[in-house]
């Protein structure tokens, strides 16, 4: 094994292999202490047959005695000094020798890395292998830790997939650390008599002996998952192999060296195969009730004890529900709740024991003797309680009354439920003192085991989960109010109503029932479905109440937090002047006491905070008299201007506006940005001529209530002394003159004699000619001399003649030194002592331009900058500065982090092809960014223009990369994330550089930037090249950039605390196949010093062998190439489970940092955020409830808003969520997860325990949640900062969002069977479980409930209807008005959950005023906001039952680009027929049968009244998928997409033929659930699959042919009916299969004779029974749902039925419903295409309007010409058909179409093209 290094070896961030490389970190004395500290091998004795060189450190000692990769050293060498050295930095106060690793700094990183173990070790009872002396403090001692740390992470490092299973590290350095022991003891090996050598020893012996075999043994638990789609239960996923570890067995079984034959390892076979271990996952609906039967209980209990109390209370009329308590028997009813707990016990331990009985081993016998003595005690008390409940009732009916003996037995219940419910009263006492009940979880006492034995299995996860008191009091509070409010309601406005026609129904006898009735003339049934709505909106309005609550008290925590404060522009106005003092506040560290965080230090920042938010004490005059102060304000407001300019999101005026100019002009104020000051002088000089006569000190007082007032004012009279001044030649008499003239004004202002010597009437014409000079400078190649002489005499008569009060004579002027001493033989004043600056004098003209604005102004400027964007960037920033935040430390001290972000293979730029390509109507990619972004295209141009481009045609040649990166930055591309994550690097060198910049250096660079500029104007803003560390000249920002100033360290600085990470795993094969991608990454790679992009890389070595590595590049700046840094061998393939953690996981150990944030690809950051990176970070040093934070939440921006109508919707959903939704879940529920958001990670914590997601195959789909999950169980602490946002991208059509919706429900329905949510139900107490259900699986499970409910009183309204329930009850008048109040009271609680858009509403509210929050609302609603909202509702239930039921999660790659493309209906009806189509047309079928035979719903109102809901149900499901479609009602596209449907449906096509080509293919993938369904899912799909039946059960009693007959014969002989109606079909398919090709009369005839049959048995049903031609219809609503459920009951038996001749019978049965169901879509679709003026609104509104104007102006007229040339030789075509759409927008809307076929010459015919540009 090679080990030599080289100078020129690449490294990563620091050269650690010679640190006298010229490198800027290099410089810092804290990495040559850590590198020397790894030098201190000393007196250890050295690896065995290996040559030691002086330059070894104790990681190569390592890598040679246990066999660990070269570049994995190399990798963890540069990890662990940059760890130390930033940890070192962070030492406050400083240690004494900075040249030496200070042993606190390592200790401190030894306990926190190693802190996982030593649970482990304590949980397992074994002695943990770090021996260590806690008093000794020597070399020896340090070089000790060294070792232990460095030795675990060699082993993670190099640990491969096996970091998911982090118990597992722990078992492998828990082995190799006691070997380390024995290496460093001089232990001698007993079997050789030699020093004592590792057993596993060798070149790549780690990976080979110890990561390979357990790799291969997951490889083959993935392989027999049979790509996820066997059952979670036969096969071990990450989880379990980790899981193993839990146990002791693991030293017995396993051993070291490792035992390749143990039981382990053995994935075959029942006897040796281990199995699951810690939990199974079962695919069951039942696992929502084991995983929180808490809550099921508390709402079972309530629902039962209310019936009780209801009945009791309609009945007998006692008022209240209380005053019925009052009665014995009603007490002694309610006792039976006890009763129903402990049936409901029972079922729960029958699930655990059925569900988890694969579990029982010989090593886990008290497992299952837990589990058995459970399910016995449970039917012991479910029997107990029975027997002593009957006990009651026999002795009070013995007695006749309450006798004392039948009190006695309610005694002895009442004893028996005391010891019932004894754990529970022991649960609630532990949850009012938590840390009692912490510290018995947390300790490894076998007392604290054997005591909580009984009530839950022993874990090493789950521990200790209790909040502290505070924390516990607030979200007990939150709930106790919710659950308050939803009980009262439930009871008054759900139960109680229900009572009395419950009642009534059961006491009607006279019931004429209108079909057979199989349960003997009982109404119970019905009764069952008419309180079946109302039980399911029982269950499931927790969820609204939830929303309700979490609303206001979201709004209250965000006010509290001062979100919102500063809206618009107008507000900040108002607050700028203290926005530098915050800046200031929050962002520049200051020097901080030792006890800087004392309660009295608290206490002055709370203090400081106070003043800067409402402004008292006048902050911002700090500034003016500290002008370090006031240029590092300057210069990061600057820089953040600056950025925007480069973003095109300002033009050059808005950023002349917005900036801070340097203090070029000696002004004694702050120079506030243009748009504060403008108008303030004008309105200055207002005042001044009202108080004409008013003393200096009056007229300076009303001036200076304005603080931008006095400033315009003290600037304006500064910047126009100092203009004339420099116009005006020196040592000129004219020059002479000016001065003496400002001396009189200033000795005037002195003296407080202004007014009594100026005349301030005069202020308006020198105003006016001061206007008209500085008019002549707009322009500086412009500017005439002698206009500009006789503009400054023009200017100079005024002042002589009108300003002064005391008129003054020629004589007295000169000898005031005011004119001339003599003017004879000179030419006129000023002629020859005016001097013009040099045109290219940018500095000069730039202040001229902003005296000019401040002079002139009368906008106050509210609509600057025009961009909404900008000015919610600048809102945001600044409101966020009086938000509440740490203090940040210098760059130096500040943690270091990461970002990490996964790619595979999404778009980096879009290239010019993309960009040019065209839609049908003719609309561009370009284009359509161009009418969506058209301010920031016009920004763009501007700049262009300013670097040569004359028009836009030059960018396609001259400037094509940059339109190309402009296009990319509107886009969720890999590029966009890039530069917006680069920006912390940016920030971090400008806060580094103002960290160590003294004053001399401020007041210098002031003045060069100042020189710069004059020199360079704007040339460079937005240029994509960041600035290099080595080369001067690519330094191509603006001029404006503080970057010129650097001096060199602030590189080193910003390299050693941030780096960016992509993991593009298949990098390594795009440059193999010369992808676009490759290049475009390799650009990024150029242009950003410190990002670094690792990859998978596949090496063949041999036919079939490949090698795969992780590796790591970057490029190299002085080389000019990309240089691969490290590569790291792995086990295998990295993707065993999910693709994207596998992807995080291979690259995770290429970051660096205490911290890590989570990047998705589709994401942004912006500058003046990252500036808040320090602050942010410092989070993790404070208590946040009573642990510090692991996970801190960042808020999130949906910058997809403005693409469309739908994308706005999902920003509205998604905005609610990522901000109020999870401010509420931190604080103050403490249930906040990870979902997948910007959140920062405390890296050293996760990588311990099992990285940042799971990747187990489809359980852990969703694989960032279970970090959330993982966090949560293992003690860790998430919280949510709101200080600082990034930007995010969601699916903006339709058909994107409902993949993604899919995607997430179906990850949810996988969560349900995952043993982290089983934990976490049953671990977190009772409130934070509620939380935790109603945030997560709940709120889906909720969602589906809303759907069963509609089905469920749809389909009760129809038994009732077609039963003849409905009209007996309709009969009786006193009834019939209480029966449809119930159920218009059904109907009023399922509209309650409009109030699920509360959030959304609150949200706004605060963020953007309430008037502005209810116009959103309404605007959203109007654009048909309802329909998609209810259309996503099917969405989530149809995936989120479907994965519970039968499994099939899968990834869905949604593309994230911009929907200008029409979808097909093909298309369409693929993604929707099953979940929203089908079950539109059922339900709208359960509708229509229900008007024509209900006779409650004969009135049209009633009617409507009952069904509306449901109607608007059925027309979401059909229409939104055409609504929300580009040219969803455009007639001819309609007219195409039905010929490409029918095609779709009837071509038949092949083996390897796709879904999107063949109906078939689809239909089998779309069962492909149904394959590798379990055996409940089957059944459940079969029970569920016979409501079909029950259409043509009612409805053949109601036709005229049954004569009025009852009997059960009537509906056996309609199977005739299906029986016919499939012979017919299968004897026309059989003629048309044989005779249709050759002897296609035959086929015909056939198709005669059946005709015949057909029309001869309905003339003789006619004739000679009751049928009706209305029966005839009327039967098709009966029997067409048949054969439905027919085919779907097939489909569950298709195993069975797919090789015989029936499955071809089902297969073509199943191709014609599916062309009913798509005609009837269609249809409608048809309809509302051909009505006039409805494409035009759906384009316009519903869809978007920059998609309009596209459409709009792309070319009216389209010609579609098709020809075919005649024989003839007349040169005619006869056949040449123009198809042309005119859409001539007409007053009453709409198009007109026409199709002409008329004979044309060839010329014309071959010139067509001509024509049509003609």
């Amino acid at each position: 094994m090679s080990r030599q290094r080289t100078a020129s070896q690449p490294y990563n961030i620091i050269p650690i292999h010679d640190l006298l490389v010229d490198h800027p970190s290099s410089h810092y004395p804290e990495v040559r202490a850590a590198q020397a500290a790894l030098r201190t091998t000393g007196d250890l004795r050295k690896p065995p047959y290996i040559q030691w060189a002086p330059h070894y450190d104790l990681l190569d000692w390592l890598g040679y005695f246990f066999g660990f990769q070269l570049d994995n050293i190399r990798n963890q060498r540069e990890h662990l000094v940059l760890h130390l050295a930033n940890a070192q930095m962070r030492l406050n106060p400083p240690p004494d020798n900075i040249d030496t690793l200070d042993h606190a700094v390592l200790r401190r990183f030894r306990r926190k890395l190693l802190q996982n173990y030593t649970l482990w070790c304590g949980y397992l009872g074994r002695r943990s292998a770090v021996w260590l002396s806690e008093n000794r403090r020597h070399e020896n001692d340090l070089r000790r830790e060294l070792l232990y740390v460095a030795l675990y992470l060699l082993i993670w490092g190099e640990a491969a997939n096996l970091r998911f299973a982090p118990e597992c590290l722990c078992y492998i350095f828990h082995h190799m650390a006691l070997e380390l022991n024995k290496i460093l003891e001089d232990y001698v090996d007993e079997n050789t008599g030699r020093p004592y050598v590792p057993y596993v020893t060798g070149e790549n012996a780690f990976l080979n002996a110890v990561v390979k075999p357990i790799y291969d043994t997951i490889s083959k638990e993935v392989g027999n998952s049979n790509n996820g789609t066997n059952p979670h239960s036969k096969w071990r996923n990450y989880d379990d192999i980790n899981e193993y570890f839990w146990s002791r067995r693991c030293f017995d079984k396993l051993k070291w060296p490792i035992d390749v034959g143990s039981t382990f390892f053995v994935v075959d076979g029942r006897k040796r195969h281990v199995g699951k271990t810690g939990f199974v996952e079962q695919r069951s609906f039942w696992n929502l009730f084991r995983s929180f039967d808490r809550l099921w209980v508390m709402l079972v209990l309530f629902l039962q004890v209310a019936i009780i109390l209801a009945w009791e209370q309609e009945v007998r009329g006692r008022g209240f529900p209380w005053n019925s308590l009052r009665d014995a028997d009603v007490r002694v009813k309610c006792l039976t709740m006890f009763l129903t707990w402990s049936v409901m016990r029972f079922i729960q331990s029958l699930l655990d024991f059925g569900m988890q009985y694969s579990l029982m081993s010989r090593e886990t016998l008290m497992v299952g003797v837990r589990m058995l003595l459970k399910f016995l005690a449970s039917i012991v008390w479910a029997v107990v309680f029975g027997i002593m409940y009957s006990k009651i009732w026999t002795q009070k009916n013995r007695d006749g009354k309450w006798s004392d003996a039948a009190n006695k037995q309610v005694i002895n219940f009442l004893l028996a439920v005391a010891v019932f419910i004894l754990p529970e009263a022991l649960a609630v006492l532990l949850f009012i003192i938590p840390w009692v009940r912490n510290f018995v979880e947390e300790t490894n006492w076998r007392i604290f085991y054997m005591f909580t034995w009984w009530f839950q299995t022993r874990i090493f996860v789950g521990r200790g989960l209790r909040e502290g008191l505070a924390d516990n009091i607030k979200y007990t509070l939150f709930w106790i109010l919710v659950l308050s409010t939803k009980f009262v309601f439930s009871y008054f406005l759900q139960i109680r109503p229900m009572i009395k026609p419950t009642k009534t129904l059961v006491n009607v006898t006279d019931i004429k029932y209108e079909w057979f009735e199989f349960f003997g003339g009982s109404n119970r049934f019905a009764v069952g479905l008419l309180w079946l709505p109302v039980v399911l909106i029982y269950l499931m309005d927790l969820q609204i109440w939830y929303s309700i609550y979490s609303s206001f008290v979201g709004a209250a925590v965000g006010l509290l937090d001062h979100l919102g404060e500063i809206r618009n522009m107008e507000q900040l106005r108002l607050r700028f002047q203290f926005f530098a003092s915050a800046i200031q506040f929050n962002l520049m560290p200051e020097e901080q006491l030792l006890n800087s965080s004392g309660i009295k230090s608290r206490f002055k920042d709370a203090i400081h905070r106070l003043k800067l938010r409402y402004g008292l004490g006048r902050p911002y005059k700090k500034l003016e008299s500290n002008q370090v102060e006031a240029y590092k304000f300057a210069w990061v407001w600057n820089e953040v201007i600056t950025i925007f300019r480069e973003e095109d999101i300002i033009n050059d005026r808005e950023l002349e506006l917005l900036e801070l100019p340097q203090n070029d002009w000696n002004v004694r104020v702050i120079r506030w940005p243009c748009i504060l000051v403008c108008n303030e002088l004008l309105l200055a000089l207002g005042q001044a001529k009202e108080l004409v006569d008013a003393p200096d000190k009056w007229l300076w007082y009303k001036i200076c209530k304005n603080e931008y007032r006095r400033c315009a004012v003290i600037e304006a009279y500064d910047c126009l002394k100092h203009f004339l001044l420099t116009i005006v030649k020196r040592g000129t008499e004219e020059h002479s003159i000016i001065m003496v003239l400002f001396q009189e004004i200033d000795h005037a202002i002195e003296i407080e004699k202004f007014t009594k010597t100026f005349d301030l009437s005069a202020l308006k014409k020198i105003h006016e000619k001061m206007d008209g000079l500085l008019k002549l400078f707009s322009e500086p190649k412009k500017t005439d001399l002698n206009k500009v002489v006789s503009a400054v005499q023009a200017l100079y008569e005024t002042v002589k003649r009108d300003f002064y009060v005391e008129k003054r004579t020629m004589q007295q002027l000169m000898e005031d030194g005011l004119a001339p001493r003599s003017d004879t033989g000179k030419s006129l004043l000023f002629q020859n002592a005016i001097q013009l600056p040099k045109d290219d004098d940018e500095r000069f003209y730039r202040q001229v331009r902003r005296l000019h604005t401040i002079l002139i102004s009368k906008d106050s400027m509210h609509n600057v900058p025009r961009n909404l964007e900008a000015r919610r960037r600048i809102a945001f920033f600044s409101n966020s500065l009086f938000m509440n935040m740490p203090h940040a430390p210098q760059v130096e001290k500040m943690l270091a982090f990461s970002v990490f972000t996964p790619y595979y293979s999404e778009e980096v730029v879009y290239s010019k092809e993309q960009l040019q390509k065209e839609n049908e109507d003719g609309v561009s990619t370009l284009y359509y960014l161009q009418t969506i972004y058209n301010d920031e295209w016009e920004n763009f141009m501007q700049r262009m223009r300013r670097e040569g481009v004359a028009n836009e045609k030059e960018l396609w040649s001259n400037k094509l990369r940059e339109l190309r990166l402009w296009a990319s930055y509107r886009g969720q591309t890999l590029s966009r994330t890039v530069r917006g994550m680069m920006y912390y690097y940016r920030a971090l060198k400008m806060l580094a550089f103002l960290d160590a910049a003294s004053e001399v250096d401020i007041k210098e660079g002031a003045h060069e930037l100042g020189a710069v500029r004059q020199s360079s104007g704007l040339d460079g803003v937005g240029s994509e090249k960041q600035p290099s560390m080595r080369s001067g000249s690519s330094l191509s920002r603006a001029s404006s950039s503080i970057s010129q100033l650097y001096k060199g360290h602030e590189y080193g600085t910003a390299l050693m605390k941030y780096t960016y990470v992509i993991a593009c795993q298949i990098y390594g094969a795009q440059k193999d196949e010369k992808k676009p991608q490759a290049e475009e990454i390799l650009q990024l790679l150029k242009n950003n010093e410190a990002l670094r992009v690792a990859y998978v890389d596949e090496v063949s070595t041999g036919r079939v062998e490949k090698e795969y590595y992780s590796v790591l590049v970057k490029y190299d700046q002085q080389l000019e190439q990309e240089v691969e840094i490290y590569r790291v061998k792995l086990p295998g393939p990295i993707k065993l489970g999910e693709g994207k953690p596998e992807n995080q996981n291979h690259a995770i150990i290429f970051t660096r940092g205490d911290a890590v944030q989570t990047i998705d690809m589709n994401q942004d950051n912006y500058f003046e955020e990252t500036l808040k990176v320090r602050n942010l970070l410092e989070e993790f040093k404070y208590q946040h409830g009573i642990r510090k934070p692991t996970i801190l939440g960042v808020r999130e921006h949906i910058f997809t808003s403005g693409v469309s109508s739908i994308a706005r919707f999902m920003s509205a959903q998604e905005m609610s969520f990522v901000t109020l939704g999870q401010r509420v879940l931190a604080n103050p529920l403490k249930v906040r997860m990870h979902y997948g958001h910007p959140d920062v990670f405390d890296r050293f914590w996760f990588l311990t325990r099992g990285g940042i997601s799971k990747a187990s195959r489809v359980i852990n789909i969703s694989e960032d949640i279970f970090a959330g999950f993982n966090c949560t169980l293992r003690g860790g602490n998430v919280t949510h900062h709101e200080y600082i946002q990034v930007g995010k991208g969601r699916d903006v059509g339709l058909n994107q969002i409902s993949m993604f919706e899919a995607k997430v429900a179906s990850g949810n329905g996988e969560q349900v069977l995952s043993r982290d949510v089983y934990r976490l139900g049953h671990r977190l107490d009772f409130f934070r479980m509620l939380s935790f259900f109603y945030t997560t699986v709940g709120f889906y499970f909720n969602t589906m409930m809303v759907v069963l409910t509609v089905y469920a009183f749809l389909w009760g309204r129809l038994y009732l209807a077609l039963s003849g329930i409905e009209g007996s009850v309709e009969a009786n008048a006193s009834n019939s008005n209480a029966a449809l109040g119930a159920i218009l009271n059904q109907q009023f609680i399922i509209q309650l959950g409009l109030f699920t858009a509360l959030p959304m509403i609150v949200e706004n509210s605060l963020e953007l005023g309430f008037l502005n929050a209810i116009w959103d609302f309404i605007t959203m609603q109007l654009q048909l906001a309802s329909i998609f909202f209810t259309f996503s509702l099917g969405t989530k239930t149809h995936y989120f039952g479907r994965t519970i039921l039968h499994g099939g999660a899968k990834y869905r790659a949604t593309g994230r680009g911009f929907v200008v493309q029409h979808k097909s209906f093909a298309e369409n009806y693929r993604l929707y027929a099953r979940s929203h189509f089908v079950k539109a047309i059922e339900l709208g079928l359960i509708l229509t049968v229900y008007a024509g035979f209900s006779p409650v719903a004969k009135g049209t109102f009633v009617y409507i009244a009952l069904t509306i809901s449901s109607w608007f149900l059925v027309i979401s499901f059909v229409m939104a998928p055409f609504v929300f479609n580009p040219s969803g009602f455009d007639w001819l596209k309609t007219v195409d997409d039905f010929s490409e449907f029918m095609n779709w449906i009837w071509y038949r096509g092949g083996v390897f033929v796709k879904s999107e080509q063949s109906w078939e293919a689809w239909w089998k993938e779309e069962q492909d659930h149904l394959r590798t369904t379990g055996l409940w899912g089957k059944l459940l799909e079969v029970i569920l699959d016979l409501r079909y039946f029950f259409f043509q059960f009612g409805i053949v009693y109601q036709l005229g042919i049954a004569n009025g007959s009852k009997s059960i014969l009537v509906y056996l002989l309609s199977w005739i009916y299906i029986l016919v109606a499939v012979g017919i079909f299968v004897v026309v398919s059989y003629a048309r299969h044989k005779y249709s090709a050759r002897e296609h009369i035959y086929y015909r005839l056939v198709q005669f004779l059946v005709i015949l049959l057909v029309i001869l048995v309905i003339v003789a049903l006619l004739k000679f029974t009751q049928l009706t031609f209305t029966d005839l219809f009327t039967s098709l609503l009966a029997f067409l749902p048949t054969g439905w459920g027919l085919i779907s009951i097939a489909l569950v038996f298709r195993r069975f039925l797919e090789n015989t001749a029936l499955w071809k019978i089902v297969t073509a049965m199943a191709r014609l419903y599916d062309t009913l169901f798509g005609v009837i879509v269609m249809s409608i679709v048809a309809l509302l295409s051909w009505l006039p003026g409805f494409q035009s609104m759906q384009t316009r509104i519903l869809f978007n309007e920059a998609f309009s104007r596209g459409n709009d102006q792309v070319a009216r007229c389209e010609l579609v010409v098709t020809f075919s040339y005649s024989v003839s030789e007349d040169e005619w075509v006869t056949s040449v058909v123009l198809m042309y759409d005119v859409k001539l927008w007409l007053k009453l809307g709409g198009y007109i179409s026409a199709v002409v076929l008329i004979p044309v010459h060839r010329f014309l015919a071959d010139h067509c093209l001509s024509l049509i540009t003609a």
